[in-house]
């Protein structure tokens, strides 16, 4: 290994010795340094030309131009010549499974016989690292980004009922440019739980900023690419929803996203480590405990600062974020189904069945349903939309979805006492008795159906004020039935006056009626 410089100050330190006569040993041994260490930077301010003066008026710069210069006698090593241009293959190597530095240095061996010894080769090999290995320090601006991923380790919970201990993956959300973090626990990593949570992410900051940016998880990201990654339709939505932009990271690229990286370390120690020997049993629990301590993490003084993630975030960025939307987010999913000759398509989720209009039978059309609404597409126009029932094989059925010998059909189905009385309510008061005394007048009630269905048409020809009289007029028959009804309009008697005898007239005395005496 090549012989480390000695510092500035020293350099200085030799030329004022060397002006005052001090001979070469005695600076080596008041500098605790080797004599040949002096020999050569000595050797290197006589080649400068210069006199000791000018040398001691030379900057720093100047005068580390002249004695820190490589010597052009050096004799380069070929052996570091020859494993320099190969140090970005083996580092690339290493990264594979399986592959060590041992498995490198014998194969390098084989191609170099003479070269480095496994220790230097080690050696050159770390420094190559650490170069490759910079760091890059970003200037964020406030409001301008949240940073989003799931923490490597989940947190847990016990379902009470059952004893289980529940898996909770942990979704962590940071603010680069205060640390502001949001951390929570959730049911499980899919999208109906990461963008609800998400959203409440904006409700906990006050706001929504410019952009959000991920890993190539596959509840962001769709389709992976450096340039132009596809996000999910879902994600999508959100971004929509609440007026913001996406953006990906390169894949396996952690570093394209360090602040969100360090909130999940700071989590660890911050919130899973006082959590640790506490027991929740419910993930609302949970969640309480989590917020406890990140409110705490958040109010902590960054080291060596006067001011905390929330002081900055109060005083710098929260009023730069952008207003949150008026209403929560909805999951909207979107699937595609074929009309079926019953004029449904089915939701497949719930398995429910749900109209359209018949005229799209055997169509392939598309369903976007959340979790209130179900609405039905065919090249991009709504033909249809349902409030969701999750009632399994179970339908949702519009009439005016149907064809009108079906309407008819599904009128018939939908008759009750209920609606007949409506019916007749509405015509008189007369009405009303007549209907509801042919009803009770049958053992079943269906069987009374079809003469209410004869009233109502007798009213449609005859007009309500004729139909109230005649019903006004039957009441006073020991019999009623549609056939009373349909004579008195038949034969006018609803337009005469009042007379019970000669409505129903009584058989009159005569010889040959019999009393009960007669029958013994």
């Amino acid at each position: 290994m090549a012989k480390q410089p000695i510092t500035m100050l020293q350099i200085r330190r030799i030329l004022q010795l060397l002006e005052q006569g001090t001979s070469k040993r005695q600076i080596a041994q008041i500098l605790h340094s080797g004599r040949h260490t002096i020999d050569d930077y000595v050797f290197k301010i006589e080649q400068s030309g210069l006199s000791l003066p000018k040398l001691i008026k030379l900057s720093d710069g100047d005068l580390a131009a002249l004695v820190y210069s490589i010597n052009k006698n050096t004799v380069t090593d070929p052996r570091y010549e020859y494993i320099k241009v190969r140090l970005d293959y083996f580092l690339h190597e290493i990264t594979r499974t399986g592959v060590t530095r041992l498995r490198l240095w014998e194969e390098y061996r084989q191609e170099a016989p003479d070269g480095y010894s496994y220790s230097q080769f080690c050696d050159h090999l770390s420094r190559h690292s650490q170069k490759s290995s910079a760091t890059m320090h970003f200037e964020h601006k406030p409001g301008e980004r949240v940073q989003v991923d799931f923490a490597g380790k989940p947190l847990f919970y016990i379902d009470s009922s059952t004893g289980e201990v529940i898996v909770c993956p942990v979704l962590v959300c940071v603010l680069p440019f205060s640390g502001y973090t949001y951390v929570e626990a959730l049911q499980s990593a899919r999208q109906e739980h990461f963008f609800p949570a998400l959203g409440r992410c904006m409700s906990y900051f006050g706001g929504v900023p410019q952009n959000v940016l991920s890993d190539n998880m596959r509840q962001f990201v769709s389709k992976s690419n450096r340039y132009e990654p596809v996000f999910s339709e879902l994600c999508e939505q959100w971004s929509l929803h609440y007026r913001t932009t996406l953006s990906a990271t390169r894949i396996a690229k952690p570093k394209d996203k360090p602040s969100v990286e360090n909130a999940v370390h700071l989590a660890y120690l911050r919130i899973y480590a006082p959590l640790r020997n506490e027991s929740f049993y419910s993930l609302q629990q949970l969640n309480q405990g989590i917020m406890s301590t990140l409110a705490l993490h958040n109010r902590t003084p960054f080291q060596r600062r006067s001011y905390s993630r929330m002081d900055r975030f109060v005083k710098e960025e929260q009023a730069l974020l952008k207003p949150l939307p008026a209403e929560p987010f909805l999951i909207k999913h979107t699937t595609t189904a074929k009309v079926q000759k019953n004029y449904h398509v089915i939701l497949g989720e719930d398995w429910h069945q749900y109209s359209v209009p018949y005229q799209f039978i055997g169509k392939q059309v598309r369903i976007i349903y959340d979790s209130d609404e179900v609405e039905v597409y065919h090249n991009l126009q709504r033909i249809a939309v349902h409030k969701r029932n999750y009632r399994r094989h179970g339908y949702t059925t519009l009439a005016e979805h149907m064809p009108e010998k079906h309407k008819k059909y599904h009128e018939t189905r939908g008759w009750d006492a209920d609606y007949f009385l409506g019916r007749a309510r509405e015509m008189g008061t007369c009405c009303f008795d007549i209907f509801n005394h042919i009803l009770k007048s049958r053992t079943f009630t269906e069987q009374a159906y079809n003469a209410c269905l004869g009233l109502l048409r007798l009213c449609e020809t005859y007009g309500q004020e004729r139909f109230e009289n005649a019903c006004k007029r039957a009441m006073q028959s020991p019999r009623i039935n549609y056939r009373l009804i349909d004579n008195i309009l038949a034969n006018n008697l609803d337009k005469q006056a009042e007379d019970p005898m000669t409505l129903f007239p009584s058989i009159p005395d005569h010889e040959n009626l019999r009393g009960s005496q007669a029958y013994h």
